[in-house]
């Protein structure tokens, strides 16, 4: 199961980064990606079928529309049965 924390600022306004395992969108350019990990100062993301992971800066990442979960899901799902 893919939970998403959203980015939120702290007391001193620094951008708190999602939890691993999250759905999120990179707002650069509408990728939906699970967080797999933080390096520095970036977010890592996967595909949700998997592949090449790619860097986001924190206050890139938006949590998913409904409408990209569920097109998350369904590619997952696909991909678990061979399609």
């Amino acid at each position: 199961m893919v939970t998403m924390t959203a980015p939120t600022p702290d007391t001193d306004g620094h951008t708190i980064s999602p939890d691993v395992g999250a759905l999120v969108v990179d707002r650069r350019n509408g990728k939906v990606g699970v967080v797999m990990g933080h390096v520095g100062l970036y977010v890592q993301l996967r595909p949700p079928r998997g592949g090449r992971e790619w860097d986001v800066p924190p206050q890139d990442v938006r949590p998913p529309t409904p409408a990209e979960k569920l097109s998350a899901k369904v590619a997952v799902a696909n991909r678990r049965w061979g399609r």
